[in-house]
């Protein structure tokens, strides 16, 4: 576990830490843009901080090495050298290893540490970290974005400590280092665009890592930055269409709409309104909103990336296990859904006898009531998988989604007919049936959190193309860094032991 100060040990702005000196405060050495910020103004201040390269920095502070300096690749070796790293120190991004690559693309010639995935516990670093902002901030002035990633509005905390928003940055950030050993990068801007935008872009170039812009600055320094795709939510496909405008710049954005924003409008629908506001460095939602926001629908999913091609007789194996496991998820969350959807992708590397590729299929299949009981949902997902999916193709990529519903919000619709669309002798039946369900997942249920994930298995789990087991022990497809052992036997027994 990452070390943190002891309770004995002070917690004041004021109080002299060993590693402070990584982090000055100098006004003699770098000019503040903000120290005017904050006083009589009507626009909030935010800050945004991120961990630098966090799963590498965590297992290099671990070993005892300087996140800074060492080699270290986190990524897991069983899945061999085609498996992506999901995070690499600074030290190997200086050498041009990029992050999210495949371990293979790494120069031979470069000495690392390859450290597998422990996703729990960066998961449990990362709230010790959040642990840390809250003795300075709110809850409601913190916006988690990411494990990684916390927007702060600082606005009404700069009287409070009497500093500069750079120099609250800069606190936050030592208090960060001296707890855990991690360092930081600091965006700081006028608004929530802003100060993502000066971390993204011009905080890797200062030699403090901070990141400062309001408008003016923004449109000083960035508005003929490029290439665009280094700003928030502009990807590769939205530059491409707009480099076929003729737009490759924000300031050429920014021209475009004063000229004729209809051609952006209809080129992009409503995401043309984001676009233009953020071509000006204008950004309209505040932390309020984002605390206030709440969403009109609610859904769950699952999907996975499968390791190797899968036959259609073993991706069936997976679509069951997955489906007794959304239906767990809703049964857990007290959501009950009347639709559910799946997809089933196939490898990129299939040609049928035209030379063709198997582009996705799927469906969607219905119940006659709300129902989170996978003895509704599994035969339904299972008749439409084998009507729709194709039986030549490699199966590399399934999903399943459902939208939800409270389950204390609908009612149970009786009916004359069972779902086969049959007449029903006994429509009760159906009800006593569909409380006997949600009984059976209820005691599933405890007994996986009393006793691990694993404690509770169907015997398709067991089956060679399961990996329902597997998943029980990774937290978004990569491993949590636990042990199980029922899982090492089937391992061992299925021959995938690494």
């Amino acid at each position: 576990m990452i070390r943190m100060r002891t309770a004995d040990e002070p917690a004041s702005l004021s109080a002299a830490h060993g590693r402070r000196a990584l982090f000055t405060q100098n006004a003699s050495l770098y000019e503040d843009p903000t120290r005017f910020w904050g006083h009589g103004d009507t626009h909030r201040i935010y800050i945004i901080i991120d961990l630098k390269s966090f799963y590498a920095s965590v297992e290099c502070v671990e070993r005892g090495l300087d996140p800074m300096t060492a080699k270290l690749v986190v990524a897991d070796p069983s899945r061999g050298e085609g498996t992506i790293c999901l995070a690499v120190s600074p030290a190997l991004k200086k050498l041009g290893v990029r992050n999210r690559s495949r371990v293979y693309e790494i120069p031979k010639t470069i000495d690392y540490i390859t450290a597998p995935p422990q996703m729990a516990h960066y998961e449990a670093c990362s709230a010790e970290i959040y642990a840390v902002y809250l003795q300075y901030f709110s809850a409601d002035d913190i916006h988690v974005y990411s494990c990684d990633e916390a927007f702060i509005d600082v606005t009404d905390y700069l009287d409070l400590y009497g500093m500069t928003p750079r120099q609250l940055g800069v606190e936050v950030m030592n208090a960060v280092l001296d707890r855990t050993g991690i360092r930081s990068s600091c965006g700081i801007g006028t608004n929530l665009y802003l100060a993502k935008i000066a971390l993204d872009i011009t905080a890797k170039k200062s030699p403090d890592f901070i990141g400062i812009l309001d408008e003016d600055r923004y449109r000083e320094l960035l508005w003929d930055h490029r290439p665009i795709t280094d700003f928030w939510m502009i990807a590769r496909g939205k530059s491409r269409r707009l480099a076929s405008m003729g737009l490759m710049t924000m300031h050429d954005i920014s021209r475009a709409a004063m000229l004729n924003d209809d051609l952006l409008y209809k080129a992009f629908g409503v995401d043309a309104e984001i676009l233009i506001d953020h071509s000006f460095g204008v950004e309209t939602v505040t932390m309020k909103d984002i605390k206030g926001y709440r969403p009109k629908g609610r859904s769950l999913s699952q999907g996975q990336v499968l390791l190797r091609d899968y036959t259609y007789e073993e991706a069936e194996v997976v679509i069951k296990e997955m489906t007794d496991q959304l239906c767990l998820q809703m049964a857990e969350k007290h959501v009950v859904t009347d639709t559910l959807s799946f997809f089933v992708s196939y490898s990129h590397d299939f040609r049928d006898q035209d030379g063709l590729p198997a582009f996705y299929t799927g469906g969607t299949v219905h119940a006659a009531h709300m129902t989170a009981s996978d003895e509704v949902w599994r035969p339904k997902v299972d008749s439409a998988y084998l009507r729709t999916t194709r039986r030549d193709a490699p199966v590399r990529r399934i999903g399943l989604s459902c939208p939800i519903r409270e389950a204390g919000s609908v009612g149970y619709q009786f009916s004359l007919f069972d779902e086969s669309g049959e007449l029903s002798p006994d429509p009760e039946a159906a009800l006593r049936k569909q409380d006997a369900d949600m009984q059976l997942q209820s005691s599933v249920l405890s007994l996986k959190s009393r006793y691990g994930k694993n404690a509770v298995l169907k015997g398709t789990n067991l089956l060679r193309a399961g990996t329902m087991m597997e998943r029980n022990c990774q937290i978004g497809g990569h491993k949590a860094g636990t042990t199980d052992r029922c899982l090492a036997e089937k391992l061992e027994r299925d021959g995938r032991g690494s």
